[in-house]
């Protein structure tokens, strides 16, 4: 049994849902999102909330239950609230700065990276060394997030490079004389 699974998702006022042709819908005061339905549960909507039940007792079965219904509670969460996620640069001459669609990114190379930013995700630079990414879409706002990242990560032995808002790098010893 999930434990996850068994609790209906509630949709909150200003919400909608609607299960049309194996696809979800829904639409809330940020935006629409629409996703494909699993043959593997059913899902049912009634008295403002949306249950999943697996279809049958298999294991397959079983393990999309829990993973639909968060998914879904995902897209319901993201048309109320939005999702975010803040990456600070840390290094001597390491900035970025939003410019329209284009986040340019200096990280210590010979030249400037512009990341184009895609549809759905606005990207702000209050300060030079945060850039701030927010969407409604949670898995592509993580996307977004782990590319600029990937740009320069960050190293053990200084820390310099970029990383999430509150990650921790482990940093390594250097030579002892």
């Amino acid at each position: 049994m999930s434990r996850i699974g068994k609790k209906p998702v509630a949709i909150p006022t200003g919400v909608t849902a609607s299960l049309e042709n194996d696809t979800l819908s829904i639409k809330g005061p940020k935006g629409t999102l629409t996703m494909p339905l699993s043959s593997e549960v059913t899902y049912s909507l009634e008295d403002g909330q949306l249950s999943v039940k697996p279809v049958n007792d298999t294991k397959r079965s079983r393990s999309f239950w829990g993973m639909q219904r968060t998914l879904v509670q995902n897209l319901i969460d993201g048309v109320t609230e939005g999702y975010s996620k803040t990456l600070q640069i840390t290094g001597v001459g390491y900035r970025a700065a939003a410019q329209g669609k284009t986040l340019k990114l200096q990280l210590g190379y010979s030249h400037d990276i512009d990341f184009a930013v895609p549809e759905g995700i606005t990207i702000q630079t209050p300060e030079p060394t945060t850039v701030n990414i927010s969407g409604i879409d949670k898995q592509k706002v993580g996307q977004v997030a782990a590319e600029i990242r990937r740009w320069r990560r960050p190293e053990p032995y200084k820390g310099k490079g970029i990383k999430y808002a509150g990650e921790f790098i482990f940093r390594k010893e250097g030579k002892k004389k």
